[in-house]
């Protein structure tokens, strides 16, 4: 019986495989370039399907899991998959499949000839694999393959710019990965053990002690410098200098790892001490909400508006981790899902901009909905979007954390989550008047064409915004699913240790 649902289950591991085969098979297809783009988009499209099969498994059977080489937990490497790594896996194959589309056209040739689409398809193992693997010391492993790849398309082309801000990126992401280590290490000597279900077991038995709170902060350091929370400073650097299809990845998923890690590790883990842990999460919360929304209204640089509301996002979605409260988990999730579409978007509008005008100064730009009427209104949705006005994607997130931040008393952080989302539709909406009212700086006879294939991408994910934000109840089960698993430890320690 076993094997057969081991065998059943080894389609777990295939958002994880299908990429990095893909990526090594496009190392040998380097003069092939339409081969490898088609390639490449059929891989992160087959990952999508596989996603959604086994979401809708996990729904009849329960979370599935596999164990590597057939050893039981906790001795073995094993990959987990609940509702909410799926939920992520799915819409990053999503968001990933639309970058690739709208770099089929925007990506120069001398960067695809330099194995770009082998190191998107690493950088989406990577991502995957974080979501899905079942012990910490992979997790670490998954993080290195997302970010090695992040290493290379970050500097790819080679510009001054990309070569100092990498450099930073580099060195920072480095010291968190020591940081990592040194983290495992303790937990390991203190509880003998990696496993997550094990962890969670161990702890529990052991209570959290003032060691294991210590070490649990050291995590919150590793994962807040991945995720942007607090530790930001690096990130609109970053994230401002690759090409516009490798920022809207970066901007969609690099962050949320980050943020999946925080999650996962703070409601299995590390949920005893939550005046301390889950106290200090929520200032770093509030600090990165006031400090993300103050660079959103301070810049005119539409690039460093776009960072900045990434920024925000992250403040906003932990506040739901903070909360605490099945609905604030589930309006965190929602929200979760939506920023990983809705940030891809605004990466992929604001970078055909300036790749239309060669300004990236708002106040450079203006009247550009007379030659670009689509653009105009794809950006007029993204804005009402994720400033959380119904009936899009943002709206029922940011209700579900508001709802969950009430019944906790949480009113502070209520507060700077709702004056950020004001201050969000402030600074997009400032863009939208500058750069498309007004009167246009470019003629009819001067205007750069807009190729038809951009369009559809951002199209794509236009629909998906909306998508999300009509079809809420199509996902509710799912969602629903994923904050229980959060909120009740013990359904995930049973499926895989017992």
């Amino acid at each position: 019986m076993y094997s057969g649902v081991h065998i059943m289950n080894n389609v777990i591991v295939l958002p994880m495989v299908i990429p990095v085969l893909m990526a090594v098979l496009l190392i040998f297809l380097r003069p092939f370039i339409r081969a490898q783009r088609w390639v490449s988009l059929g891989a992160v499209l087959v990952t999508a399907g596989i996603s959604v099969y086994v979401l809708n498994r996990i729904q009849s059977e329960g979370i599935l899991r596999l164990d590597f080489g057939g050893w039981l937990p906790p001795y073995g490497i094993l990959f987990v998959a609940d509702s909410f790594s799926m939920l992520l896996v799915l819409t990053s194959s999503v968001v990933t499949a639309v970058c690739l589309l709208y770099a089929f056209v925007s990506i120069d040739e001398a960067r695809e000839r330099h194995f770009f689409y082998p190191f998107v398809l690493f950088l989406v193992a990577g991502v995957n694999g974080s979501f899905l693997t079942g012990d910490l010391f992979n997790l670490f492993v998954c993080f290195e393959v997302m970010l090695l790849a992040s290493y290379v398309l970050i500097s790819l082309g080679g510009t001054k710019t990309q070569l100092r801000e990498s450099i930073k990126y580099v060195a920072i992401n480095v010291l968190s990965s020591w940081l990592f280590l040194v983290a495992i290490g303790y937990l390991y000597g203190t509880v003998g053990t990696l496993n997550m279900a094990h962890l969670s077991e161990r702890i529990a038995e052991a209570g959290q002690t003032p060691l294991l709170t210590t070490i649990s902060i050291l995590f919150l350091i590793v994962f807040s410098l991945k995720a942007g929370l607090l530790l930001y400073f690096w990130l609109p650097g970053a994230y401002s200098v690759p090409p516009t299809a490798v920022a809207a990845l970066f901007g969609a998923l690099l962050t949320k790892v980050g943020i999946y890690a925080l999650f996962r590790v703070f409601t299995l883990l590390f949920y005893h001490e939550p005046a301390i842990t889950h106290t200090l999460i929520g200032i770093m919360a509030g600090i990165t909400l006031i400090g993300g929304s103050i660079g959103a209204v301070a810049y005119k640089n539409i690039r460093q508006i776009v960072v900045y509301n990434v920024v925000i996002a992250v403040g906003f979605i932990l506040v739901g981790l903070v909360i605490a409260t099945p609905v604030a988990i589930e309006g965190a999730i929602y929200y979760l899902i939506h920023d990983m579409i809705v940030k891809a978007l605004l990466f992929l509008l604001a970078g055909t901009m300036i790749a239309l005008t060669g300004k990236v100064k708002i106040d450079e730009m203006s009247g550009l909905i007379r030659n670009y009427p689509l653009l105009g209104w794809f950006f007029f949705i993204v804005t009402f979007s994720l400033a959380g006005i119904p009936p899009l994607s943002g709206f029922i997130g940011k209700v579900l954390v508001g709802q969950g931040a009430v019944e906790a008393g949480a009113y502070g952080l209520l507060a700077l989550a709702f004056i950020s989302s004001v201050l969000v539709l402030y600074s997009l909406l400032r863009v939208f008047m500058n750069c498309f009212w007004g009167e246009t700086i470019i003629s009819q006879e001067e205007a750069v064409p807009l190729k038809s294939s951009l369009l559809l991408a951002c199209a794509l994910l236009v629909v998906a915004t909306t998508g999300l934000g009509f079809g809420a109840e199509a996902i509710s089960s799912y969602v629903s699913d994923a904050a229980n698993t959060l909120t009740n430890p013990h359904i995930y320690i049973n499926a895989v240790l017992r």
